[in-house]
Parts: C-alpha cells; sequence; structure tokens
C-alpha cells in the first residue's frame, strides 16, 4: 500500500458538487493506492503508520492531539509513466480488490480513535485542502 500524506488546515472531498468527506482544522489528507498483493494486515499497518506518524504542528500525530483524517482511494499512486507518454495502471489493483482494503484502512483507524471522513470509490471526486507548511510525505507498507 501507497500513501501520500499531506497535513492539512482543513480538507473537503465532494462529488457532484455535494460534499462527501471533510475535516475542519489541523488533521491529515491521505490518498490510498492498493496494489494486487497488498492485504489487511498491510492496511492495518497503514492506519497504525498513518494514526502515529509525528508530522503534525510540533512534531505531534493525530493520535497525540486527536487530530482529523480524511481518507481518499488513488489508484493513480500505482500509475507508471516511465515508458511513452501515457501511464499505465497495471501495478494498480482492481475495485474489488482496492475497495476493501481502502476501507480496513478507515475501519482500523476507526478503531484506533481516529475523526476519519472519506471519500467515496470509484467516483470522480474534487479534493480542496489547504496544505500546511506545504507538507507531504510518502508512505509505503
Amino acid at each position: 500500500m501507497r500513501a501520500v500524506v499531506q497535513r492539512v488546515n482543513g480538507a473537503r472531498v465532494t462529488v457532484d458538487g455535494e460534499t462527501a468527506g471533510e475535516i475542519v482544522g489541523e488533521g491529515l489528507c491521505v490518498l490510498v493506492g492498493v496494489t494486487h498483493d497488498d492485504t489487511p494486515a498491510k492496511a492495518a499497518q497503514l492506519a497504525r503508520k498513518l494514526w502515529s506518524v509525528r508530522i503534525l504542528e510540533g512534531e505531534k500525530s493525530c493520535s497525540d492531539i486527536g487530530a482529523p483524517l480524511l481518507v481518499i482511494s488513488q489508484f493513480t499512486l500505482y500509475g507508471d509513466a516511465r515508458k511513452g507518454r501515457r501511464p499505465t495502471w497495471n501495478a494498480a489493483a482492481p475495485g474489488p480488490v482496492a475497495e476493501p482494503l481502502v476501507n480496513e484502512v478507515c475501519a482500523r483507524l476507526r478503531e484506533l480513535g481516529a475523526d476519519v471522513a472519506e471519500g467515496r470509490f470509484g467516483e470522480n471526486m474534487k479534493v480542496s485542502l489547504l496544505n500546511d507548511g506545504p507538507f507531504t510525505v510518502l508512505l509505503e507498507v
């Protein structure tokens, strides 16, 4: 699993003009990509990392201050544009594999005590956020 994690001061995802998920104030906007060999165990590992990674103001984590997370599925994180002019998506897991694993990340975060907002899997989403820093990291498990 791969995640692009952005420290934000608010983030929202809309689908067809309707808010699907939103966090207010300091938190993390997380784009999650799934590949073919990912498992529920990797989803749980990613959730633990997201909950405890110290990238918020003052080297705090979401678990330290109860900061919310907005989790959005993003198959394009496994795009490969090294050859030609069009990326290939061969490394991205198909929807029936990826969707349950993105849901598992969210479920595990909630079990840890996180306030989690979500995008809508497979939909054309519009994401708006205020990147704080800017601060963006790539996590892989």
